[in-house]
């Protein structure tokens, strides 16, 4: 429930951001509250859309393409067998044709879930290993963070492009106000970060969530563990070409690589993966799962 409650509060500062900034890009053009309304009208059209189209989107933005048991038998067969470990309905599967090793869920709900894995995770991990990984994406079908995930990333690809606008529009105003032109900055260069930011809370909370759930549907948190230390390597050796970094935190694994997770863990995508492992090896230990 609190975090049900953090979420909504998280997306409704989203859309208050571009509320904010449409009123600023009015102020610009003598637009007035016209532009803070314009603002509030694409924040609800983008949740609409992100709602309603989260799965078409995700699977676009990431190149992946629904396959058929035919044409993935061992990933339909492993899926299967952990949605009904897991009690909920086997959701459609997708093949993102990258030797960056990954997987990620979207869709709204359990009717509308897509498990998506990368040729190069098929490659790279066994069967007990990959099981390990699509039982965490369950887990995030399980736990309801595919559709926050969705939006998430729908709402801060839009705020980079507005501040990108904003950008733009500073030197086509005749505006002398200097006091305007200061807050268009200061929300041409914050506004991308907060999205950022806030993007990167809800991934955070949610892998973690994600781990234990998933270690719970296959009963073998170790077997997540092994994955997560080769994807991982993986990753720094294949990091994943034309996608967008909006849709990062929708991966297991950055799929850009650690090394901008280094410079600063304030703007990773995702939790540490050491502590990922801690947390897994501990649950083995414990029996706790």
């Amino acid at each position: 429930m609190i975090e049900s409650l953090k979420i909504t509060l998280l997306l409704g500062f989203l859309t208050g951001i571009l509320v904010v900034f449409g009123g600023i890009i009015g102020s610009i053009f003598k637009f007035g509250i016209l532009g803070a309304f314009i603002g509030l009208i694409i924040s609800i059209i983008m949740n609409f859309i992100s709602y309603f189209y989260s799965d078409k989107l995700a699977l676009r933005a990431n190149h992946a393409q629904i396959v058929t048991e035919d044409e993935a038998p061992r990933l339909h067969r492993i899926v299967g067998e952990l949605a009904q470990n897991a009690g909920i309905k086997k959701p459609r599967v997708a093949i993102v044709h990258t030797n960056d090793p990954n997987a990620f869920a979207t869709g709204r709900n359990q009717d509308n879930a897509v498990v998506a894995a990368t040729t190069g995770i098929m490659q790279t991990l066994d069967d007990r290993e990959l099981r390990g990984v699509l039982a965490h994406e369950l887990g995030h079908i399980k736990n309801h963070d595919i559709l926050i995930g969705s939006i998430a990333a729908t709402m801060a690809g839009i705020i980079t492009m507005v501040a990108n606008i904003g950008h733009y529009a500073i030197f086509f105003s005749d505006d002398d106000g200097i006091g305007e032109l200061v807050a268009s900055i200061l929300l041409i260069i914050f506004a991308p970060i907060a999205a950022a930011i806030i993007r990167m809370a809800i991934s955070r909370s949610c892998e973690f969530k994600a781990d234990r759930s998933g270690a719970e549907i296959s009963h073998d948190p170790l077997a997540l563990a092994s994955a997560l230390e080769k994807i991982e390597r993986g990753v720094e050796e294949h990091p994943i070409e034309d996608v967008n970094p909006s849709n990062a935190h929708l991966y297991i694994i950055n799929p850009f690589g650690s090394t901008a997770q280094r410079l600063s863990e304030l703007f990773s995508t995702h939790p540490n993966t050491n502590e990922r492992i801690k947390r897994l090896i501990k649950m083995s230990e414990d029996g706790n799962y």
